[in-house]
């Protein structure tokens, strides 16, 4: 499997909901990843405890629609969940194998982005790239004096 796919499908969901702006950001995540604790529902691979997965997901994902952490959270519960079923041979998509490995490394990217705030990683790249942008530009958050 390639390891490296993962990873940029995690940044390109970061890139796609920064165009979403704040606070629906922050719900709409707290929504998708309270979807994802249900992702292995149909499949069942731990019987009835895939229940309570789904009940502390919906609590973290409720928690979520005020805080960034909770959203991070939430994604670092279902990356182990993932592995969990990666590790049983019960794969989130029962065509592919390796399904919930390549989602197991993808939802970490997605977590990290979550705790440092669910920054528009859109309006990060047009500052960056913006023209007349000096090189030094540790002050830039900092306003002139009026």
């Amino acid at each position: 499997m390639n390891l490296v796919s993962p990873v940029i499908v995690g940044i390109i969901y970061c890139l796609l909901m920064s165009l979403i702006k704040e606070p629906h950001r922050r719900r709409f995540n707290a929504i998708m990843v309270g979807g994802a604790g249900a992702a292995y529902l149909s499949g069942g691979g731990f019987g009835p405890w895939e229940l309570p997965f789904v009940a502390l997901t919906a609590y973290v994902a409720y928690r979520g629609l005020d805080s960034w952490a909770f959203i991070g959270i939430g994604w670092l519960l279902h990356t182990a969940w993932d592995m969990a079923h990666h590790l049983k041979g019960n794969p989130i998509l029962p065509f592919h194998h390796d399904a919930s490995l390549a989602c197991a490394i993808c939802d970490p990217v997605i977590a990290l982005w979550c705790f440092r705030g669910g920054p528009s990683l859109v309006a990060l790249v047009r500052r960056r790239f913006r023209p007349g942008r000096t090189a030094d530009h540790a002050y830039d958050h900092v306003s002139a004096p009026s």
